[in-house]
């Protein structure tokens, strides 16, 4: 039988704190990882910023993350955190802290699953103090809080059988990753260098967007595309479970929505997989829906191709316009993107047997980057399942098939 111990926080690792400060942000260069990279559980490289190599000292002077740390949010969003088994460069932001374990002591990617375990969530809870404008963990008492173990070859174990299914997450990020990589430089190659096959014997003639290929056109947005606008959902009716999810703005990155109403909207109002939707205030996020069917609330666009054109088709043939306006608009407050910019934006629609090449191309990569997005969210729900009970002892690893249990949430 296991044996659990409950040791001081400080026996097994070391505790970080961040710079309390924002340094310069690049668009390259070392990661500055910052709350809003921490993703329940997980790092969001797509919600991470980066800092110059200059500036990298400066911001790692006191620490700088490195594989086997756990990094956490000690304001704002308590009790998130993650398991860092990167190699690459990185700087905490500010309100970002580290756990840098005693592998002789703790296995350090048990550590991380630890923390995010009901025991020592609770012990976050009971210690948070409350301020004038956000809630935090006090790093400095940190190292005295308890934390329970059990021997270091079942902490290996449960290391193993939870970090097995993160892998295969984060393998899917990177294949979803790759295949959008593809598409855009697919979509540069043929509509905007005009590389495309056959294209040696196709003249290019005058449009509104400058030279282009014989019997291609140029559409307006609301021509290539059925646009709706969100409904104006009552914010009290909104939960965390419930019949219909609801799209707001802060879920077009992620692709999924954790907000439930049991409003019923208009059909008008409806989302469904392989709808593109953006973002009309902030930053003006984009994206092709994969998180099922929803609502669409206020503040968010959504757009159905029509003239042939693939869903993934659209977005790369607008991201850059999109992205243009969002560089241009600047609120007193916060950027807003309304009907009137939506309506400046254009389409090139190329000939049909260039179209249809386009869609053979495009619509599997968007069915493979659905396919393998939906995958991770099951398997991310299994590892939610599981990890309370593996850090609290209620599963014994020894009874669990994890190819079995894998398998059934792949398939």
């Amino acid at each position: 039988m296991t044996e659990w111990t409950t040791v001081a926080l400080r026996d097994v690792a070391q505790v970080f704190d961040g710079p309390h400060a924002t340094p310069r942000k690049t668009d390259d260069g070392p990661w500055y990882l910052s709350i809003s990279s921490l993703k329940q559980g997980r790092f969001d490289f797509s919600e991470s910023a980066h800092l110059s190599d200059v500036d990298l000292p400066r911001w790692t002077k006191r620490v700088m993350p490195r594989p086997g740390d756990t990094l956490f949010s000690y304001e704002t969003r308590l009790g998130d955190a993650a398991y860092w088994g990167h190699s690459c460069q990185a700087a905490l932001g500010r309100r970002m802290g580290l756990l840098r374990p005693d592998p002789e002591r703790v296995n350090p990617r048990y550590l991380s699953y630890a923390y995010l375990g009901p025991d020592f969530q609770s012990t976050i809870r009971e210690n948070t103090l409350s301020g004038s404008t956000v809630d935090r963990i006090p790093v400095g008492a940190m190292p005295n809080w308890p934390i329970r173990l059990p021997d270091l070859v079942s902490q290996s174990v449960i290391a193993e059988v939870l970090g097995s299914i993160d892998d295969l997450i984060e393998n899917n990020r990177r294949r979803v990753e790759v295949l959008e990589e593809m598409a855009r430089a697919i979509y540069r190659e043929w509509f905007v260098k005009f590389q495309y096959p056959g294209h040696e014997d196709v003249p290019l003639v005058d449009s509104a967007l400058g030279p282009v290929p014989h019997e291609w056109s140029v559409a307006n947005l609301f021509n290539a595309a059925d646009v709706g606008f969100g409904c104006s959902f009552k914010s009290p009716r909104f939960s965390n479970s419930g019949p219909f999810q609801v799209i707001r703005i802060r879920d077009i990155p992620s692709g999924i929505s954790g907000t439930f109403t049991d409003e019923v909207a208009d059909p008008r109002y409806a989302v469904f997989d392989d709808d593109v939707l953006i973002g009309m205030d902030g930053d003006f996020h984009m994206t092709v829906w994969t998180g099922e069917d929803a609502w669409l609330n206020q503040r968010v666009t959504r757009l159905r191709p029509k003239l042939g054109l693939s869903a993934l088709h659209l977005l790369l043939a607008i991201e850059g316009q999109i992205k243009e306006w969002n560089r241009a608009i600047v609120g007193t407050t916060v950027a807003h993107l309304g009907k009137k910019h939506l309506q400046l934006v254009t389409v090139l629609v190329p000939n049909e047997v260039t179209l249809a090449r386009a869609s053979g191309v495009f619509v599997p990569m968007m069915d493979e980057r659905r396919t393998l997005i939906q995958s991770s969210r099951r398997l991310a729900a299994l590892r939610d399942r599981l990890l309370p009970k593996l850090v609290t002892g209620q599963i014994d690893v020894a009874s669990l098939d994890l190819d079995a249990l894998v398998g059934d949430r792949v398939a």
